[in-house]
């Protein structure tokens, strides 16, 4: 039986330092898939003051203006002008390119090859590592409440500001959201609210806190929002200097914010910049989309899917649901491995082909989660697959 207790996880903005740092690695995968559907990507960012720093390793066909996608994706995010004195801006940061090829020792690894035993060629893993998907019906994203909620009021914020709708925010911020759930499972009661955005100098901290606790109220269950709700808004009471002037941002450092919000463990692979080849997202990816079905089809309220690879090998070295569907599981742990075997392939090659992962539809991933987003082809169910399921 479930016990009464509290969970917390944060979102961050797309303007948080390791975001830019994000879509910028992502925006230049989709760059290289628009033109290559064949290119391997792995683009690593890190930003600090008025400095882009790229590094990584790509082959493709593709012919890209990498500067200019910088300078675009830091001009869509916000950071347009020197406002308030900020270094960090479009036009004026300095981008240095450190991308290479990939190493010839990965390539042999991953590309399409005979393979002894078997008819034809087959694509190996990029990479050793495992991954994780998890789902529950807790929400109707099947998502965890507390990380949707924190997504949510990102969301709304950056919504607000793109609009103009006041003229002081700025693109950094952070949310965090405490949940209190039930002895059912279910959540019963939000404990706290935190949240901390840049701001223009020229506006009172009142005029901050009265406008974001309105905001967040606006987008949080009412339900959920007692009278002893606590709100923590810019505790430290001035957020003017942000983004990569306060801050440096890597490429990878938020995959807790990107999936699960702790709630669901995470094999420690990051994804932004990585094209399909790279198991470590698209295992990560297919992981969740298995997961979902398992918890749509009504095998269990949640679901907690693993796989592991080795590199240039295209079988999974291991596929689990964990022994413990948390308590939910409608039938037995071992029918529902059965039931997931038969209904999904887990090879790489497979995976490209049923979640459509040869398409630039990277940078759709990149802010409030890579699990939250309805036309990402991982979030989408599939009635012959819930059919599957289902069958006895």
């Amino acid at each position: 039986m479930n016990i009464p207790h509290l969970f917390t996880s944060e979102s961050v903005g797309e303007g948080h330092p390791d975001k830019v740092a994000d879509l910028i690695s992502d925006s230049i995968l989709d760059a290289c898939l628009e033109q290559d559907s064949a290119s391997r990507v792995a683009c690593e960012t890190l930003v600090k003051d008025n400095h882009v720093v790229l590094a990584g390793e790509i082959t493709t066909r593709a012919q890209v203006d990498y500067e200019k996608v910088v300078r675009d994706t830091i001009r869509e995010i916000g950071y347009r002008t020197a406002a308030d004195d900020e270094v960090f801006f479009a036009d004026g940061v300095q981008v240095l390119n450190f991308l290479s090829a990939q190493s010839p020792d990965i390539a042999q690894g991953v590309d399409a090859r005979a393979v002894e035993g078997k008819e034809g060629c087959e694509q190996g893993a990029g990479d050793q590592g495992i991954m994780f998907g998890y789902a529950t019906d807790e929400t109707p994203e099947m998502m965890p409440a507390p990380i949707m909620y924190a997504h949510r009021i990102m969301r709304e914020l950056a919504r607000a500001r793109h609009a103009g709708e006041v003229g002081w925010l700025r693109p950094d911020s952070k949310s965090q959201v405490a949940v209190v759930y039930g002895k059912d499972g279910q959540p019963e009661r939000i404990m706290n609210v935190v949240l901390s955005t840049q701001h223009a100098d020229n506006v009172s901290l009142k005029e901050i806190r009265d406008y974001c606790t309105e905001l967040v109220k606006r987008v949080l269950p009412s339900e959920l929002l007692r009278g002893d709700t606590e709100y923590f808004i810019n505790p430290t009471g001035r957020f003017v200097i942000g983004g990569p002037h306060g801050d440096s941002g890597l490429t990878g450092r938020k995959i807790i914010v990107d999936t699960y919000g702790g709630m669901g463990r995470h094999g420690g692979g990051a994804f932004s910049g990585k094209d399909c080849s790279k198991v470590d997202r698209s295992g990560a990816y297919m992981c969740r989309w298995v997961a979902k079905h398992v918890v749509a089809a009504g095998l269990a309220r949640r679901c907690e899917l693993q796989v592991a690879y080795a590199i240039g090998k295209a079988d999974p070295v291991s596929i689990m649901i964990d022994v413990d569907t948390f308590g939910t599981a409608h039938v037995g742990e071992e029918e529902i491995i059965r039931r997931v075997r038969d209904a999904f392939s887990f090879k790489p090659a497979d995976m490209e082909a049923a979640l459509g992962l040869r398409r630039p539809i990277f940078r759709l991933s990149t802010n409030y989660g890579h699990f939250t987003k309805p036309e990402l082809p991982w979030e989408q169910l599939d009635p012959v697959k819930l059919e599957l399921l289902r069958r006895s």
